[in-house]
Parts: structure tokens; sequence; C-alpha cells
């Protein structure tokens, strides 16, 4: 979703097709030429949702791959990590071990990944959350829904509930994040904030909360509450899903 609007805006400022220079000596077929120009037309035209997934990353890999086809590879792509959120989001390591990917494919990928980041940050940075929650939760899907580990965030916010710092409060395992309540109040200090909302992902896809996750919600909102501080709201975030713990009444 996210990663589509970021892919689509910067894709409207480069010519695929002169992106990479050719090696001497060497000629695109017309036949690859032609179809590469009308992905471009389709997409300038009707946007993202006028591709399909492997048409997507084909436009992409063209700037990777410049002479060739590439629509096998990003069959096997999509074969592999099913569909085009999970490709461009895949770790490196996991994605070279795709006949055909090399370092230069990597690097267009992660770029559009980077990018999609960045415009998704840039909807909910510095802006009262709690009139953008949508933009929030797309955020921090675009973040954290395709991560392997799980990842703990705290977004900080100020007497206006504007967005003020957003930061990795700990890594963790594919089922477990060390948490620790003293060290997110002290940050909150630091940075003057009057409130704070916790995220962290399930790499199960499932956003139900564990006992340990009741456990230490419960901790950081008896912290904030002794410090004056406001514990808005804990997000886990799946797959194609969140759970709030306000809007369920564990908070």
């Amino acid at each position: 979703m996210v990663q589509h609007n970021a892919f689509q805006e910067s894709m409207a400022l480069f010519d695929p097709d002169e992106a990479v220079s050719p090696p001497k000596g060497t000629t695109q077929p017309s036949y690859l030429r032609d179809h590469r120009r009308r992905l471009r037309d389709r997409f300038l035209a009707g946007g993202a949702d006028a591709l399909p997934d492997y048409e997507m990353l084909e436009l992409v890999l063209f700037r990777a791959i410049p002479r060739q086809d590439v629509k096998p590879l990003a069959r096997k792509l999509l074969d592999r990590f099913g569909d085009f959120n999970h490709v461009i989001s895949a770790p490196a390591e996991h994605l070279k071990e795709t006949k055909g990917v090399g370092d230069a494919v990597v690097l267009e990928l992660k770029i559009v990944e980077a990018a999609a980041h960045r415009l998704a940050k840039s909807r909910v940075i510095q802006r009262p959350i709690l009139s953008s929650w949508q933009a929030l939760i797309d955020y921090c899907h675009t973040a954290m829904a395709h991560r392997e580990t799980e990842q703990f965030r705290v977004l900080y916010l100020d007497r206006k509930n504007v967005l003020i710092a957003d930061e990795e409060q700990a890594k963790g395992t594919v089922d477990h994040v060390p948490v620790y309540p003293r060290e997110v109040m002290k940050r909150a200090l630091q940075l003057n904030a009057s409130a704070l909302i916790l995220v962290h992902n399930h790499p199960s896809g499932d956003p139900s909360p564990s006992e340990s996750d009741l456990r230490m919600t419960e901790q950081i909102d008896r912290s904030a509450q002794t410090l004056g501080l406001t514990l808005h709201d804990h997000i886990i975030i799946g797959k194609s899903c969140e759970l709030s713990f306000r809007s369920e009444g564990y908070l």
C-alpha cells in the first residue's frame, strides 16, 4: 500500500530504459525495449493499481538488469516471498539465495523499501498523532509488518500529541523482545515528552498479545502515570492487521 505510493512517486523521476547505461557494444532487443516502455506507460497512466505485483517488480528490476528479460526473476522472487511488499522488505542475504539476484538487484529493492519508509514517516512525524491515526498505522505496518524478528518501538509525543521522536527501544527473536520500562521512562524525560505510544510486531502474523506483552504494558503504564505521562496505546503489528490495546480494553 504505502510502498506502492512511494514507488509510484519516485518512478516519475526517471526513464528506466535510460537510468543505467548499457555496456558498450550491446543493444537491447526490440521486444524487451517495447515491453519495458509499455509497462512504464501503463504505470504512469494508471499507477500501481494498473500493474500486478510481478510487473511492479519488473519495473524495479529494469534498473538493475537493463539488458535481460526480468520477468522470470520477478516470478521467482514472488514464488519465494509471496508478494511485492515481502520481496522488497526481505533481508538481503535471503534475497541473494534466489538465482539471478546480486548486489545490483538488492540495491534497487532496498532503495524502494527505504523510500517507502521515509514517505510513510513523513506523514506522521511532527504531526498530531491522534488525528492522523490511520497514517500512523500505515507507517507502523510499512516499517514493521514484514520483519522476521520482533522489534519494540516507542513513539514519544509532546503536550499537543505531536510526534517528536520514533525510537527503537529493543530488538528480539522471532517471538520475544526484551523491554525495560525504566529505559522507556528515562528517554521520555530526556525528550520532555508528555505521552507515548508503544509499538511492536509479531513475526508470526498474529497480533494477539501474549501474557508478557500484557505485563510489560501494565508496568509501563504504571510508571508513566507515576511520572505524569500518558500511555495512549500499545499497538501490535501483525502481517496484515494490528491490535490496539486501547480498543481491546487492555488500557
